[in-house]
């Protein structure tokens, strides 16, 4: 007997995608998942035929001799829905200098000056921002392509069956690099989904001119949502009016970066985008953690009334943004006041080993482990975070380990969720009802008993 039946859930607004099958002349591939645990701690076997869950039932009920298809043995892992990330950057991606440059003198550069960008101008010493864009726009497009494949590849094996990049378009390189990262899209089709937010640089005066024509450019070529800077534009309140212009044009998502430590620039973003609820983003906001704490939850309450999500970054800024300073440190947006204010927050992993942060792991359960050790959210409301979220931010459909939802899965070698966030090694990722990517740890330990010269201990992957 099984626990429930296939059944089509019930859908509202754009939770759920078209769910009609493919045409195809093969049958719809089976797997069975056997002996799994959920997170409320029963064991179940669940039935997953074509790119949904058919059935799930008791340990046991589904995998008999007589069920068709393949079975997987999932025997010491946690089922759950598979992550997904939100916020990403493979235009930049595995940049970062393996050792650092000699730094060369410019003996005729003016004081204040930093590395031939004057103070004061985008990039510069006293605008404090690290520039990642120019280095993307000068990377041959082959080579961007070959990076987003292998970051794409790298998140996939962590679990994140979906995910959305932001792509730095015009300057010199205009649509290259949102071409690399189509292409890499288009090439990973099946094994995972790639979604492009094409980020302009300036989009008001008469220099932004080209990058608002461009925006309307990538959009039309490809690009899943419209986003960008407005921080670093001269007048950060017309590039916001300017994207949501461009987005209510073409009907596509809003995803913006922002330190959010202003706000009166944050209210006046919340009613403006009041009117594209729910389908704007912001991050990842530290510097709302650094205002007063009434101000913050007055600026908490608009981004709620206005449908607004915000896309923390607990593994650290990315490159778009401040560089933290003795006077403005890097912060987390203030996850548990914002969730408290009724603002949706997910969880992203920004920068993947670039001059932002060359350690960054793209893990998405690494930021949830971050949300919950930090105190920001319970462990289940951190994994949600990364979970369902994360795909609701991104417009994608909800996910459960119930019949009738979509087979985007991820089994972690774990007992309990808690557990699964610190120590999740072993992983296996299901894409579209299929097995995707599986990642095995092995650890081991000498055997003491008799050994006269016992060597350390040793852990290998494999």
């Amino acid at each position: 007997m099984t626990d429930s039946e296939p059944q089509e859930p019930g859908r509202t607004g754009h939770e759920f995608h078209d769910a009609t099958p493919r045409r195809s002349a093969r049958p719809a591939h089976s797997l069975v998942l056997c002996g799994a645990r959920l997170a409320d701690g029963r064991t179940v076997d669940v039935r997953l035929v074509g790119e949904r869950i058919e059935a799930v039932g008791t340990a046991g009920s589904l995998g008999g001799a007589r069920e068709s298809g393949t079975r997987l043995d999932l025997t010491g892992y946690l089922l759950l829905p598979a992550p997904a990330e939100p916020h990403a950057h493979y235009d930049s991606a595995l940049t970062a200098p393996t050792a650092e440059p000699p730094r060369p003198r410019h003996p005729e550069r003016r004081p204040g000056d930093t590395d031939g960008i004057a103070a004061g101008a985008p990039g510069g010493a006293a605008d404090g921002r690290q520039d990642t864009a120019g280095e993307a726009d000068a990377l041959p497009r082959e080579d961007i392509q070959r990076r987003t494949t292998e970051a794409a590849l790298l998140q996939l094996g962590q679990g994140a069956t979906a995910l959305r990049t932001h792509v730095h378009i015009g300057d010199v390189a205009g649509l290259r690099s949102l071409d690399a990262v189509l292409q890499a899209g288009r090439a990973l089709s099946g094994m995972v989904d790639l979604h492009t937010v094409a980020v302009p640089r300036l989009l008001t005066g008469v220099a932004g001119a080209e990058g608002l024509a461009m925006l309307r450019d990538a959009v039309k070529r490809g690009a899943t949502a419209v986003g960008g800077c407005p921080d670093l534009d001269p007048d950060p309140g017309g590039y916001v009016e300017a994207v949501l212009d461009v987005a209510a044009e073409h009907g596509c998502p809003v995803d913006l970066h922002t330190d959010g430590g202003d706000p009166a620039r944050l209210a006046r973003l919340a009613a403006a985008a009041g009117g594209l609820r729910p389908r704007v983003a912001i991050g990842p906001c530290g510097g709302l953690a650094r205002l007063p704490h009434q101000v913050a939850q007055r600026a908490a309450g608009q981004l709620a009334a206005a449908g607004v999500t915000v896309v923390s970054l607990p593994q650290g800024n990315c490159g778009v943004l401040e560089r933290p300073t003795p006077t403005a440190p890097s912060r987390m947006a203030p996850v548990r006041m914002l969730t408290a204010a009724g603002v949706a927050v997910t969880a992203g992993s920004g920068a993947l080993r670039d001059a932002a942060n060359q350690v960054g792991r793209g893990d998405p359960l690494e930021a949830a482990y971050l949300l919950a050790s930090s105190g920001e959210a319970r462990p289940d409301e951190a994994y949600e975070a990364i979970s369902a979220r994360a795909r609701s931010a991104m417009g994608l459909p909800r996910v459960r380990v119930e019949a009738g939802f979509p087979a985007e899965l991820l089994a972690v070698r774990a007992t309990e969720l808690a557990g699964a966030l610190s120590l999740a090694y072993s992983r296996i990722v299901v894409h579209r009802g299929r097995v995707v990517a599986r990642t095995s740890a092995v650890r081991e330990y000498c055997d003491l008993a008799g050994a006269r010269e016992p060597g350390l201990p040793r852990q290998s992957q494999g």
